[in-house]
């Protein structure tokens, strides 16, 4: 066009604007008020409301519990209006401002038509048609044929190989037998796999008639229970053209009992627009729908007798936090029956080996308080049974409290002597001097190993708050020297700790073990509640392996000793002695009863025979005190004592 053309365009377009304008308010429903009967100005009258009609496949009769759907379609407006005579005047005015805006646009159409290059049509599929075939074994042979409407360079479809089964598992769909022609002449699809799907592109440049396509599926046949295999595919999907008529036909290897199809968006599809089957007219299924946009659905559901076509599903179980632990019957119960297997394990582990034998009828007797006049005994222990071994009798461990009440008996037995050292200030902790003593009495591995650490041969008093180095290295020794002791005297087979740490070791292993089946349970299994439960077991034999160490029969008669012992150290009176012997006779007590209780009892015993001729600070030779220290103090600094010396030990790390 030139540039006079361009210019009486300009002068008729705005002739025609200076129109519309003054039509403006009857355009937009604002005309002047005489023109409406109620209202006020400025009344917009309502929009013309659509009422659908419906087009769609006669119902037809189906047999074998066949199905038949439609679509409704919405293709008209009615011209009913709910104003009554309002809408005539109105109407009559809209209807002019139409007429002039229609032929606005048609000129202005007609003027750029002239410029424009004529548009080409969208490529598309005419006809879908599928020709199915479903054999006893559950395999579907699909021959798809595509009239083609356009001249695309390529056809391509994507088949989803996977589809969802509830939360934690999917069905896997193989594909085989892949073919495709184009006029009649077979050409090389290219198959290519993209995640989930399995991606089949034709070549069509320059096809002169139809796209066939052939697969086959394996894994559509799914068994739905009650005897029955439904086979379910979507025979279009994924394709890369536009449908306008999709037909299907699939045959069978006998009835059907049910079926369905739908159509549309994969995400939320609906029914076809008919499917019929299983009549006279119409013995096999056969499927239509039309007007399906590219990338969208059409899906058959066919359901026959299991003796009919055999399922062939593949199930993929995916991974998910209730799927590995599920509370189905079987993963529950085989946890549950693990379980309480693991206990009666336990029991007989237990039984077998970690069980005390049997002893004596009678207690064997450690030590009594034997009469030696009228309301006056004397303390003795059969056997040189020391005070650390009776504590590792009683728990199988020594413990701290077994090596405080061995000092103490080493200090009654006059191989060292315990002397309260005075505060520096009225604020600081009290400290105690370990001062070594010449003694001619035979001391055990043990007994030598503590005085060693606590108070060299040299003579050179030790402070307490200076032994922590020296008897963290010899603890170790110690207990290990104690265990032997307790052995040799036939209270155990076998040193406690060495039982301890051989079930420990095992405990260990078996914790590995546990922790990897556990995880191969968990990661590709629903028996994670199983792996939990061996998890359980396996840190159960570390628990189990401190009660395993097992007293011989001697042993065993021993302990029951032991409790004859504590209740005679509980109620045996503390002022029935030999007279001018009460310190040395309490005093022999004392270690005992710090390892089996009782301790306060005697050491009020002790405090109460005082000789007013001597300095009490001296009155003990196995304990002193500081200047002005009464012998009434002696229960209260014994006890800050052994909390002092029990912490150090348990600190010594």
């Amino acid at each position: 066009m030139g540039r006079r053309e361009l210019a009486g365009l300009r002068v008729v377009l705005r002739g025609v604007a200076l129109r519309v304008r003054r039509r403006g308010r009857l355009l937009r429903g604002r005309g002047p008020r005489r023109l409406y009967r109620r209202g006020a100005e400025g009344h917009r009258p309502r929009r013309l409301p659509a009422l659908p009609l419906v087009r769609g496949a006669a119902p037809r009769l189906l047999s074998h519990g066949a199905h038949l759907s439609h679509r409704p379609v919405a293709i008209g407006r009615t011209p009913e209006h709910p104003c009554g005579t309002v809408r005539r005047v109105t109407g009559a005015v809209v209807t002019r401002g139409r007429r002039l805006a229609a032929g606005l646009i048609l000129a202005l159409i007609g003027v750029v038509g002239f410029a424009a290059p004529p548009a080409h049509a969208l490529d598309s599929v005419t006809t879908y048609a599928v020709a199915g075939a479903v054999d006893a074994d559950g395999n579907l042979t699909v021959k798809a044929t595509l009239t083609l409407d356009g001249a695309p360079a390529q056809v391509q479809q994507r088949f989803a190989t996977t589809l969802m089964s509830g939360r934690d598992s999917q069905y896997v769909f193989t594909l085989s037998d892949i073919s495709a022609s184009v006029g009649g002449q077979a050409v090389t699809p290219a198959v290519t796999t993209d995640g989930d799907y399995q991606v089949v592109t034709i070549p069509t440049a320059g096809a002169s008639g139809p796209v066939e396509l052939g697969y086959k599926v394996k894994g559509a046949a799914v068994n739905v229970g009650k005897s029955e295999t439904a086979l379910n595919w979507r025979l279009l999907q994924g394709l890369s053209l536009p449908v306008k008529t999709f037909e299907a036909v699939i045959k069978a290897p006998g009835l059907f009992t049910s079926m369905d199809c739908y159509a549309g968006d994969p995400a939320a599809p609906g029914a076809c627009l008919y499917y019929a089957g299983g009549t006279h007219d119409e013995p096999d299924p056969v499927f239509h729908d039309e007007g399906l946009g590219a990338g969208e659905v059409v899906g058959i559901v066919l359901r026959f007798k299991d003796a009919t076509v055999k399922p062939n599903e593949t199930v993929r179980h995916l991974w998910s936090l209730d799927g590995a632990f599920s509370t189905a019957p079987l993963p529950l119960g085989l946890a549950a029956g693990v379980a309480l297997l693991g206990g009666l394990a336990y029991w007989l582990l237990h039984r077998r080996f970690g069980r005390d034998a049997v002893g004596a009828a009678q207690p064997s007797v450690l030590g009594s308080f034997t009469p030696v006049g009228a309301g006056q005994s004397t303390f003795s222990m059969v056997g040189e049974v020391r005070p650390g071994e009776v504590g590792t009798l009683a728990d199988e461990r020594v413990d701290p409290i077994d090596v405080t009440a061995s000092v103490i008996d080493l200090a009654v037995r006059n191989h060292v002597r315990i002397e309260q050292l005075p505060r520096a200030t009225q604020f600081a902790p009290t400290d105690w001097a370990l001062t070594r003593r010449e003694s001619s009495a035979a001391l055990l591995p043990y007994e030598k190993s503590l005085l060693d650490a606590i108070a060299p041969a040299s003579g050179v008093s030790r402070k307490l708050s200076e032994l922590g180095p020296d008897l963290s290295a010899a603890v170790p020794t110690i207990q290990a020297e104690l265990y032997d002791e307790v052995v040799r005297k036939g209270w155990f087979s076998a040193r406690p700790d060495a039982t301890r740490n051989k079930w420990a070791r095992l405990g260990w292993i078996a914790l590995v073990v546990a922790a990897a089946a556990a995880i191969a349970l968990i990661a590709l299994t629903p028996f994670g509640l199983l792996g939990l439960v061996l998890i359980g077991l396996a840190a159960g034999i570390g628990l189990l392996a401190q009660a395993m160490p097992s007293r011989t029969a001697k042993g065993s008669s021993a302990l029951a000793g032991l409790g004859v012992l504590r209740g005679t150290l509980l109620t045996q009176p503390t002022d029935q002695l030999p007279t001018g012997r009460e310190h040395a006779e309490l005093a022999a007590v004392l270690p005992y009863a710090v390892v089996l209780g009782g301790a306060d009892r005697w050491l009020d015993g002790l405090a109460a025979v005082n000789d007013e001729t001597v300095d009490d600070s001296v009155e003990l030779d196995w304990y002193h005190g500081p200047a002005g220290w009464q012998l009434s103090d002696l229960p209260d600094s014994l006890r800050n004592f052994i909390r002092a010396f029990t912490g150090t030990l348990v600190a010594r790390n």
